[in-house]
Order: C-alpha cells, then sequence, then structure tokens
C-alpha cells in the first residue's frame, strides 16, 4: 500500500484510469464479437472506429489494431462503384 500523500492520490487515479480502460476494452471486444457475427456493413464500421480508438488509447498496439480491420473488411463484400474504360468510351 502507499504511505506518502501523492502515492495515495496517484493510486487513486490509477485505479479510475484503469475502470475506464476495462469498460472500453470490454465494449470493443463485444464490438468486435457482434461485428463477426452480424456481418453488417455498420457494425464492421464501429468496430473498426473501436479499434482505432484502443490504438490511441494504448490499448492495443497499432498492428493489431490492423489486423482486426483486415479481418472486418473481409467479412462485407466490397461493391465497386469504379467505370471501366471500355464502358466509358461507348
Amino acid at each position: 500500500m502507499p504511505v506518502t500523500k501523492t502515492a495515495k492520490r496517484a493510486l487513486r487515479g490509477s485505479l479510475k484510469k484503469a475502470g475506464v480502460n476495462n469498460a472500453f476494452r470490454k465494449s470493443f471486444e463485444i464490438s468486435l464479437r457482434i461485428a463477426k457475427k452480424e456481418k453488417s456493413q455498420k457494425a464492421v464500421v464501429k468496430a473498426g472506429s473501436l479499434a482505432d480508438k484502443a490504438v490511441k488509447r494504448g490499448l492495443i498496439h497499432k498492428n493489431k489494431a490492423s489486423r482486426i480491420k483486415s479481418m472486418l473488411s473481409k467479412l462485407t463484400p466490397t461493391v465497386s462503384t469504379k467505370k471501366s474504360k471500355k464502358s466509358a468510351k461507348k
């Protein structure tokens, strides 16, 4: 246990931050599970956004977030909006 006044204050702050981080981590993991299950565009975008926020907070490494976002992007079918050059010339 902390002895000095500043150490006690630091312990209180770190416990609060740990609680916030754990709550965010839990919501992130739940959104990943939902995105994998539903495979909807909205759920995938939300999970990708939370992955970026987790990196910003220092909860996960940026390469792990990149892997997660790559995996999520494979869940939804991509819609191509580009026209080919041959059809544009006709």
